[in-house]
C-alpha cells in the first residue's frame, strides 16, 4: 500500500477538476532512497528536480522545487530506506476545456513504495524482451518528458508478455526502437555504446542521463542517434536503464541472444544502483 502527501499533507486529497485527473495535465519523477546501512538520500535528487523543472516550463507550468518540499524527500529517504518515491505535478484546478488559466496552483503529490522485489533478480540474471505490437506516437513537443498522459504505455504493458520474456521493446510509429516499455535502452556494438535519441518519442530517463556521464568518464564512446532494429541485432551486449533497477543486462529480444557485458555490475557499483540481496 502507498503511503501518500498532497502538497506535504499526509492523506491529503486531490480535486476532482484538477487538471492532471482530468488532461493528464502534468509530469512525475520516480526516485529511489539508498538502503538502510548508507547516508540517507534520494539518489540522482537534484537531477530529478531539475528535470521536473524544464519540463514544467516546457508545458508552461513555472514550478521550482522549494526547501520545504526537499526536506521533506530526504525526510522519507531516512524513513523509507531502499523504497521508491514519486513526485508527481499537476497544473492543479481551473481553465475552459483544454484552455489553462494565467494562474494556477501546481500541486505536489508525493507516494512511497517499496522497490518491486523482483528487480533484484533481474540485476543478476538480466532479463529477455519481446518487441511491442503496439508503437509510441512521435511528438516532439512532448518527447524526453516523463508526463502525466501515459496511456500509450497502458495499452503497452495491457498486452499479454511473450512467454519468458520479462518487458516489451518499443518502437515508434516510424519503425525507429526508442525504449522498453519502463527504461532507456543501450546497444554495445564494436565497443561503443548506442543509445536512441529521444527526439521525437519516449522518455529521457534521469538514470540514462547518469549512466551515459559514467560512460563519458569511463572512456566509452557513446551515441546517441536514431536507432532501428538492425542496430539492436547488430549488438553484442544490451542493457537498459532506470531509476529503480540501475542497470540490468538484456540477454535475449525476440529470437535474438545477447551475451552479458562484464562492466554492467562495475557501472552499478560507480552508479551506487546495486540492490540488496
Amino acid at each position: 500500500m502507498a503511503l501518500v502527501w498532497v502538497n506535504q499533507v499526509a492523506q491529503g486529497t486531490v480535486s476532482p477538476f484538477d487538471r492532471g485527473l482530468a488532461y493528464g495535465d502534468g509530469v512525475f519523477a520516480t526516485m529511489r532512497t539508498t538502503a538502510a546501512n548508507q547516508l540517507s538520500a534520494v539518489l540522482f535528487i537534484d537531477n530529478h528536480l531539475s528535470r521536473l523543472q524544464q519540463s514544467c516550463l516546457r508545458l508552461g507550468m513555472h514550478w521550482q522545487a522549494s526547501d520545504a518540499l526537499t526536506r521533506q524527500l530526504l525526510s522519507l529517504a531516512t524513513q523509507y530506506p531502499q523504497h521508491c518515491i514519486k513526485l508527481l505535478l499537476t497544473r492543479g484546478e481551473g481553465g475552459r476545456g483544454y484552455q489553462a488559466p494565467s494562474q494556477t496552483q501546481i500541486n505536489e503529490i508525493v507516494s512511497v513504495t517499496p522497490i518491486p522485489e523482483h528487480y533484484q533478480q533481474w540485476q543478476l540474471t538480466g532479463i529477455a524482451l519481446a518487441t511491442s505490437p503496439i508503437a509510441l506516437a512521435r511528438q516532439p513537443l512532448l518527447a524526453g518528458m516523463k508526463h502525466l498522459n501515459r496511456l500509450e504505455q497502458v495499452l503497452i504493458k495491457s498486452q499479454p508478455l511473450v512467454a519468458n520474456t520479462q518487458d516489451w521493446l518499443v518502437c515508434d510509429t516510424d519503425g525507429w526502437v526508442i525504449e522498453s516499455s519502463m527504461a532507456n535502452i543501450f546497444a554495445i556494438i564494436d565497443g561503443k555504446v548506442v543509445t536512441p535519441a529521444i527526439t521525437h518519442a519516449g522518455v529521457s530517463g534521469v538514470m540514462r542521463e547518469q549512466f551515459i556521464d559514467a560512460l563519458l568518464q569511463d572512456g566509452f564512446e557513446v551515441m546517441v542517434k536514431p536507432m532501428r532494429f538492425d542496430d539492436i541485432k547488430a549488438a553484442e551486449h544490451i542493457v537498459i536503464t532506470n531509476s529503480l533497477f540501475g542497470v540490468v543486462d538484456v540477454h535475449t529480444i525476440d529470437q535474438f541472444q545477447f551475451s552479458r557485458w562484464t562492466h554492467t555490475s562495475r557501472f552499478r557499483h560507480v552508479l551506487s544502483v546495486n540492490l540488496p540481496s
